[in-house]
């Protein structure tokens, strides 16, 4: 009989202590990089200018998406790098809620609804806080 009360994968190292550091990694490292093509999307696809239009059409005020876009852009650069990962982390947490909340919170919950709901920046933030907890990880420049 199979004992389910233990991690099935733990003989191939799940949950040991190097698995978990390994994916902080792959999880830091995946958010940088999305974090980056956002930042890259307000700046060369929509342009800083559209985006503030953007932001302001959302009752924000428009310089906000400038600073989405360098905290896109160093939170990314940081992620990536391992740089006060959890600090990071937390601190683009609200980014993320911000877009579902007020983005595409009108847009109910799934992502493939018309202009995208809010499902996808939800588990964002999820994941980022999943990240918090976790820390840098393997590779990381700070602990």
């Amino acid at each position: 009989m199979i004992d389910l009360s233990s991690n099935i994968l733990g003989v191939a190292g799940a949950g040991s202590v190097t698995a978990i550091a390994l994916a902080a990694l792959l999880l830091r490292v995946s958010l940088g990089g999305l974090f980056l093509a956002h930042a890259y999307l307000k700046y060369f696809v929509f342009t800083p200018k559209g985006a503030a239009g953007f932001f302001a059409s959302l009752g924000l005020p428009g310089w906000f998406a400038y600073l989405t876009i360098a905290a896109e852009t160093l939170g990314g650069i940081a992620l990536i790098l391992g740089f006060q990962t959890s600090l990071v982390a937390l601190l683009l947490i609200p980014t993320l809620l911000g877009a579902a909340i007020l983005a595409h919170g009108k847009n109910g919950f799934w992502f493939t609804n018309e202009n995208g709901g809010w499902e996808y920046p939800a588990f964002w933030a999820v994941a980022l806080f999943v990240q918090v907890l976790l820390g840098g990880g393997a590779l990381a420049l700070t602990a």
